[in-house]
C-alpha cells in the first residue's frame, strides 16, 4: 500500500484514507468485503450493490457506454465505486465529496483491492 499521491501542496497516501473496500463481479454481485475497525459495519455494500444494479439497467435502456466511476454519499462516508478490468471495486473513504479529486479517481481506477487481504488494517470478510 506504498500508492502516493501528491495532493495540493503536501502528499497523501490514499490507501490510509480507506476504511473499507468491496470487489464486485462485472454483473454487480459482491464478492468480497474488507472492513476496519473504524468501520466495521458492512450494510454500504447492500447501497452500492443497489447502485451497480441500477447502473447496469440504465446503462442498457439507455445504450450508454463508458461507466468510469460514481461516488456514493452516505452520512459518515463516501464510497467511491470504478470499473476495472475483470471487476468494479468500491473503496470506503470518511474523505469528504470535495476532497474526492480527480487524481484519487484515477487512484481508484488502478487500486488492486487484493492487496487488502494481507494488509493488517483491514479484515476480509
Amino acid at each position: 500500500m506504498e500508492e502516493t499521491q501528491s495532493q495540493g501542496s503536501g502528499s497523501s497516501t490514499y490507501a490510509d484514507d480507506l476504511i473499507g473496500a468491496a470487489i464486485f463481479d462485472l454483473s454487480g454481485l459482491p464478492k468480497e468485503y474488507f472492513t476496519t475497525h473504524e468501520s466495521s459495519d458492512v450494510s454500504w455494500v447492500q447501497t452500492i450493490f443497489q447502485a451497480l444494479g441500477l447502473q447496469s439497467l440504465l446503462m442498457s435502456s439507455l445504450k450508454l457506454d463508458g461507466f468510469r466511476h460514481a461516488v456514493i454519499h452516505g452520512a459518515d462516508y463516501q464510497a467511491v465505486v470504478v470499473r476495472q478490468k475483470n471487476r468494479y471495486t468500491a473503496l470506503l473513504t470518511q474523505r469528504t465529496p470535495e476532497a474526492l479529486s480527480e487524481s484519487f479517481i484515477q487512484w481508484s481506477q488502478e487500486f488492486e483491492p487484493t492487496i487488502l487481504r494481507s494488509h493488517p488494517r483491514f479484515s476480509a470478510m
